[in-house]
């Protein structure tokens, strides 16, 4: 399978398309190259391009921050982060596998929803005239 290149389209204003014009006319390029060279950048930096104009770009060199900004995250809450992703995980594990025993249970209630029921009153009324007593085992 080869390298085949692909076609992305922009849609931008007549006014900044006339601007990039401009830029391209000025470094004797041609505008396709500089959305190519813009697309190269982008991918490069995993999305993180900031496009600023020229005058701007040593005033930004200037200052303490940088871009994308970056902040610092202590490694506990990091690993407690990790801790509670791995429990969610488990626990999504887990309601899968009770909603499978929960669907097992139905199928099997189902199957045996055909069978007889047995009434107790049926078995009271049977040839023994003697109930079942619970609870007096002196007579034993």
């Amino acid at each position: 399978m080869g390298n085949k290149n692909k076609t992305i389209s922009f849609r931008v204003s007549q006014e900044k398309f006339e601007t990039l014009r401009d830029i391209a006319e000025e470094r004797d390029i041609s505008l396709s190259a500089v959305f190519r060279d813009y697309v190269d950048m982008l991918v490069a930096h995993d999305g993180q391009v900031k496009v600023v104009p020229e005058h701007e770009l040593n005033e930004e060199s200037s200052d303490s921050q940088s871009f994308p900004p970056k902040i610092e995250v202590p490694k506990s809450f990091v690993r407690e982060h990790e801790r509670l992703e791995l429990e969610a995980d488990h626990l999504r594990e887990q309601l899968e596998e009770y909603k499978r025993y929960a669907t097992e249970l139905r199928q099997r209630l189902d199957e045996n929803d055909q069978e007889d029921v047995v009434q107790l009153e049926e078995l009271d009324g049977g040839e023994d005239d003697n109930p079942y007593r619970i609870g007096d085992f002196e007579d034993l």
